[in-house]
């Protein structure tokens, strides 16, 4: 694989991105990590909207299927050190060419680093992952994150929403570094992966909203980040794994007989291994891991069938993506990266 990249904005500390459908059109969100912007912009690369510009602290977004343009994000995490005063917006828009959105603050959630909708059985569960749980000093890693779920208000326009409404419950403590978190579909179901210093994990929903969630721990080895990708085309899917926190090194695990093993390590040093995301072009599973220290690239691995080998591509160097998502556009893949290392928000054309 090879890709064209274009710089489509210069965006200091450019972090989250995700697809948005707006105006009936897909779109993609960027948001900044530290007090910047949140813009959207079109898949020709056109700013079409400054949604805000100062608060940041932006570390997930979940659009809200069914809501033209409307969407939860983060707010106020600036990082693992000043992040106690995190908390989920509630956006959607008002007119969009002038730069009116409606934000809301609807949940105060201190050091929440990731969130999403996990949809199961006609229920909307809000999936929370804290990276800590107090702080004291920096780098305090004393106080362990926690996963929690609750329910998603089916009208999150009433004003009278208070954080009893989502019915949040803590679903695992003890989470030391609790950074990363990717969603996967297995058996039919939308579950959760889970990525810190204590493994990566699996989080089923029940099938009634007063059961109780299924954890699995698929490995032991310390993570900062995991993602499912069928890559050699058997029908079970390969967990590829950045360890440990922030780490450099990006290794794949096969299920072999319900369990993971290590097939395949990443030659090099991938110094501050971390954006990921995984997805399908030219009829191919590819996984997209950027890193933000040393040489800074953007890989694609994917399974070469004819040499029988897992195998990567360089797509680009001096980058330092932070995150990622895939699009496709006239029927050709586009792979947007907040490479946050250089301020730049870049559109890859992808060609095999």
């Amino acid at each position: 694989m090879k890709a064209i990249k274009k710089k489509i904005d210069t965006l200091a500390k450019c972090y989250a991105v995700s697809p948005l459908v707006c105006g009936g059109k897909e779109h993609m969100l960027v948001a900044a990590e530290k007090q910047d912007a949140c813009n959207l912009y079109d898949l020709d690369g056109n700013k079409r909207s400054v949604l805000w510009d100062g608060t940041g602290g932006t570390m997930s977004i979940a659009p809200l299927l069914g809501e033209d343009g409307a969407f939860l994000a983060t707010q106020k995490f600036y990082s693992p050190n000043d992040s106690a005063d995190a908390n989920i917006v509630y956006v959607k828009p008002e007119n969009i060419a002038e730069n009116k959105w409606r934000i809301r603050k609807i949940l105060d959630m201190p050091f929440l680093h990731r969130f999403d909708i996990i949809r199961h059985k006609g229920v909307n569960y809000l999936f929370l992952c804290t990276i800590k749980s107090a702080h004291q000093y920096k780098d305090d890693w004393t106080s362990p994150g926690k996963v929690y779920a609750g329910i998603l208000p089916d009208n999150l326009d009433d004003e009278s929403l208070c954080a009893q409404s989502f019915k949040i419950r803590e679903l695992k403590a003890g989470l030391t570094k609790n950074h990363g978190y990717t969603k996967d579909v297995h058996g039919g179901a939308e579950t959760a992966i889970v990525s810190a210093e204590n493994g990566v994990f699996r989080f089923t929903p029940p099938d009634a909203p007063d059961g109780d969630w299924k954890i699995e721990r698929l490995i032991d080895t310390p993570a900062s980040d995991a993602i499912m990708a069928d890559l050699n085309g058997d029908g079970k899917k390969e967990m590829l794994v950045i360890s440990p926190f922030h780490g450099d090194n990006v290794a794949l695990y096969e299920n072999c007989d319900g369990a993971y093993r290590k097939v395949y390590d990443y030659p090099e040093p991938a110094e501050f291994a971390h954006a990921i995301t995984s997805g399908t072009a030219f009829g191919k599973e590819y996984v997209f891991i950027g890193h933000r220290k040393g040489a800074r690239r953007l890989l694609a691995f994917y399974y070469d069938a004819e040499g029988k080998r897992y195998a990567f591509d360089t797509l680009d160097e001096d980058a330092g993506g932070a995150n990622a998502a895939l699009f496709v556009k006239d029927g050709k893949p586009l792979l947007a990266v907040t490479n946050r290392e250089i301020d730049e928000v870049a559109l890859y054309e992808l060609h095999e």
